[in-house]
């Protein structure tokens, strides 16, 4: 199989050379854009998996609260909008590619393009600021497994490091949830309960990468530089058979703990996730938003960092840094900056989920 962009036994962790890219790919889940691409798209989501009919259009019905239309390719083209002119304000000229594990445009005819067009060398951004088999090696894989698909033995490509600890993603959070807390009464800003939320992921996944790790950090950054007093990381979009244990407490048994101790305002920020796709608008701003309705709580949700300038400006940076020799890597808190080149063993895959409700998009990206 065509290398995963993964380090040798032993060698380092970072790439300190400057290297030339011909383009920048930008990976990411994919999602429905219509009813009728539910049905197909979940199709592909769970291929392999044994997953029910009967399964598959309970969740499909989920979908149809949203007209069969996920946010996430919307919202990764305008992203991806916002980047180029980032880069041709700065003066890098590379062009950006588009593509979906899952849903068109599929990573497979996206390569394939790229091929066409010359395209032998380029970096890889992936949709995700966190180290998982999910959010991480997962699109490796993809990438690896597409272009062996296409015979093709030329092209390489490197993953920029993940960022949940990168300024450029953990200041424009802070602002969102500082404002979250000052749109309260004065009063009762100590009080207000912050949840960071995350894609929940099976406890054996979880062992064998940061991805606890990282969320607790980046949740723990996030709440000082905002002022929050108080705050706590739950999980959302559990999925797979009750037996197999996931990271837990998940965000509905979270919000009926703070009832329990008379809590009045919670603000949940999905911390988890750059762009409000359907996961986060159904799992908090339905099903969550719901729970907080009935226990009679004030709960307010901050939004996604999305096309915020400051984060688009750090993918430039982040693109930089394999451009440049010897790169500073910018990074907030105690655990450093993440490593450039994986590790061949990084983030194994442990228990494979099964779909639930609903289908997840990247949270993991």
């Amino acid at each position: 199989m065509t290398t995963l962009g993964a380090q040798r036994p032993g060698a380092p962790l970072f790439d300190n050379a400057s290297r030339g890219y011909d383009a920048l790919l930008v990976l990411s889940f994919g999602g429905p854009e219509g009813m009728d691409d539910v049905m197909p798209f979940l199709e592909n989501v769970t291929r392999g998996r044994n997953i029910t009919r009967e399964r598959l259009e309970e969740v499909a019905e989920h979908y149809a609260h949203f007209g069969g239309v996920s946010p996430i390719n919307a919202q990764n083209r305008a992203l991806i909008a916002a980047l180029e002119r980032e880069l041709a304000d700065h003066g890098i000229d590379l062009p950006i590619y588009f593509g979906n594990r899952n849903w068109h445009p599929l990573l497979q005819d996206t390569i394939e393009s790229m091929r066409t067009d010359g395209v032998r060398n380029f970096l890889l951004f992936v949709t995700s600021a966190y180290s998982s088999y999910s959010s991480c090696r997962q699109y490796r894989e993809d990438v690896s497994r597409a272009l062996d698909a296409l015979g093709e033995r030329e092209m390489r490509f490197d993953k920029i490091r993940v960022f949940f600890n990168h300024p450029g993603f953990v200041e424009p959070m802070a602002q969102l949830v500082h404002i979250a807390l000052q749109s309260l009464p004065r009063d009762r800003r100590n009080a207000a309960e912050v949840i960071f939320t995350a894609h929940s992921i099976p406890v054996s996944m979880a062992k064998s990468c940061a991805y606890e790790r990282q969320l607790r950090e980046v949740s723990r950054l996030v709440a000082e530089l905002s002022g929050a007093a108080r705050h706590r990381l739950a999980w959302q979009s559990r999925s797979g058979p009750p037996q197999v244990p996931w990271l837990e407490p998940d965000i509905l048994d979270e919000l009926d703990r703070l009832h329990a101790s008379r809590a009045e305002d919670v603000i949940v920020v999905p911390i988890g996730f750059i762009s409000d796709h359907l996961e986060v608008l159904f799992d908090l701003d339905v099903e969550a938003q719901r729970r907080a309705n009935e226990l009679g709580m004030n709960m307010i949700r901050v939004a996604t960092v999305g096309t915020d300038p400051v984060f688009v400006a750090m993918i430039r940076e982040l693109i930089e840094e394999r451009l440049q020799e010897n790169p500073e890597r910018r990074f907030l808190g105690e655990l450093g900056p993440g490593h450039d080149v994986c590790p061949v063993d990084c983030c194994q895959l442990g228990e494979r989920r099964a779909i639930s409700h609903p289908v997840p998009e990247p949270a993991t990206a």
